[in-house]
């Protein structure tokens, strides 16, 4: 009777500890912790959730990869009278070895044209790219400009002083670009410009983002006046500079809004060409200073109001998924407007790169 007694107590104990622990899992799964959990696990799933039929995954850990970077710009200062000068630096040229793992490439290019403490201009371009979302970091310091094209008249050929050196301007540009791709599934970015994943039908895709920029231009007025007057004196022409390119500082910061498509045409097996396109709507805040004259204040320099600005991509790449090589470039222009004054500053960068994948995933 006693042990009967004993075993039918083991059991009731046995049931109400069993009956806890399932009590407790329930409680465990419905917790708000675990629903963020699975939420964030989710979204982060999303960015590489791809459709196979269009898109082939990457079958490699690691990739090594030689890129040659090219980096030009042109920068261009115009008054409300039509007088405009542009300028531009020397073209970098860079190349260096990278390595990859998944979205993260890391390497180092060397300045092909320049020693390491001979050039004055500084750049540093990023671009992280998945599924779903695309992210642009730049900044650029430039100082050693020369005089690309002037217009002062119909009259005046526009490329009389082409190459004249100017050291009187340094133009400091930086911001980022956030890319949302909504055909995420069946279109990839990354096949096109990181090379992660092979597209193997052609697809499309809208694009919305925003953007910040940063812009600082900082200009000798009166070294631009002798340089031009003088430069233009010696070919025997009269030229005065504009009142309106006469100004010392120009500061200001851009928030942006913008939309595009892109396309991904598979035309051979292997291989693949991409076109984006995107425009924004930017909303500009910036301060300056003019030459203290009869003819401006410096309320003329204070301003908000929307301008537009653009960014391309374009990318030839053959892949088949364990060797690869291709061509790409990203053009970026942005403009600020005033009715005294305007400039157009549009940068771009051009990539050769030919690389190879490792270790196969298992």
């Amino acid at each position: 009777m006693k042990r009967l007694l004993f075993l039918l107590l083991l059991i009731a104990t046995s049931s109400f500890v069993f009956g806890q622990q399932d009590s407790v899992r329930i409680v465990k799964k419905n917790t708000v912790f675990r629903r963020i959990g699975k939420a964030f696990t989710h979204v982060f799933k999303e960015f590489d959730h791809i459709d196979t039929a269009y898109i082939e995954p990457q079958h490699y850990n690691y990739t090594v990869m030689l890129q040659n970077t090219n980096n030009f710009e042109m920068y261009t200062l115009k008054s409300k009278t039509g007088q405009s000068i542009m300028f531009s630096p020397e073209p970098s040229v860079r190349i260096g070895p990278y390595l990859g793992w998944r979205w993260i490439f890391l390497g180092y290019t060397f300045d092909l044209r320049h020693k390491i403490d001979d050039s004055s201009n500084t750049e540093f371009d990023v671009s992280l790219y998945s599924s779903m979302f695309n992210v642009d970091l730049y900044y650029r310091k430039t100082r050693d400009y020369r005089i690309n094209q002037t217009f002062f008249s119909d009259d005046i050929e526009r490329n009389v002083l082409h190459g004249t050196p100017f050291p009187g301007l340094t133009t400091s540009t930086k911001g980022f670009d956030v890319y949302y791709i909504f055909n995420h599934h069946k279109f990839s970015y990354p096949a096109a410009f990181s090379q992660s994943t092979n597209q193997r039908r052609s697809h499309g895709s809208p694009l919305v983002g925003i953007g910040f920029m940063s812009n600082n231009i900082d200009l000798n007025s009166d070294e631009l006046k002798d340089v031009v007057e003088s430069g233009m004196s010696k070919k025997g022409l009269e030229v005065q500079v504009d009142s309106g390119l006469m100004f010392n500082k120009v500061r200001y910061t851009s928030y942006s809004v913008s939309g595009g498509y892109a396309y991904n045409w598979v035309f051979a097996h292997n291989w693949l060409f991409a076109a984006s396109l995107s425009v924004a709507l930017a909303y500009q805040k910036s301060t300056g200073e003019l030459q203290h004259d009869n003819s401006f204040s410096l309320r003329d320099f204070r301003f908000g109001n929307f301008n537009f600005d653009g960014v391309g991509r374009f990318g030839l790449v053959w892949n088949n998924t364990k060797w690869y090589a291709g061509a790409s470039t990203i053009f970026h222009s942005y403009n600020y407007r005033k009715s005294q004054f305007s400039t157009n500053n549009v940068f771009w960068s051009l990539y050769f790169y030919f690389g190879v994948n490792i270790c196969r995933k298992k």
